[in-house]
């Protein structure tokens, strides 16, 4: 009996550690307070990317990502024409873009990657929009995306 309850014990602490999201496996989500050094350069990178996104709902100008900030997806990905629709689109439901609020960094154990998200800020209260930045091992965005406010990682 003790050994079952030992087995439900370690099982249990196994599995609130890691998830699984989308056939990923997903580490354990961590705070501001906790990142390392590495991390926290790498947080740095992803935010000033994402603002470099958002801020184009304001000015309108965009400047293309490089090679040495992003994947070759990304960039073929965010065009200046795609960039900027999406800008006029969000600065006419949300008004003018504040700023980023970095909110966790979630490791993702399967391609080795950090997921970074960010609580967009505009103008209206309204605006509930969240922006992941994947960044891989080389340091680089792989992944930028604009989604829906939700509390709970997805």
């Amino acid at each position: 009996m003790k050994k079952v309850i030992l087995v439900c014990c370690l099982l249990s602490i196994i599995g609130c550690k890691t998830k699984t999201v989308n056939g990923k496996v997903i580490g354990k989500s961590v705070e501001a307070s906790e990142i390392s050094a590495v991390d926290e350069v790498q947080k740095n990178k992803a935010y000033e990317l994402g603002k470099r996104i958002l801020l184009t709902c304001n000015t309108s100008k965009f400047t293309p990502f490089t090679k040495s900030e992003a994947t070759d997806k990304v960039i073929a990905n965010s065009t200046v024409k795609k960039v900027k629709e999406i800008g006029a689109k969000y600065s006419l439901k949300y008004g003018a873009f504040k700023d980023l609020e970095f909110v966790e960094m979630i490791p993702n154990k399967t391609d080795n990657t950090n997921i970074y998200r960010f609580k967009a800020l505009f103008d209206y209260a309204k605006a509930n929009k969240e922006l992941r930045v994947t960044m891989n091992s080389e340091n680089k965005a792989s992944a930028i995306t604009t989604k829906d406010w939700k509390d709970e990682f997805e």
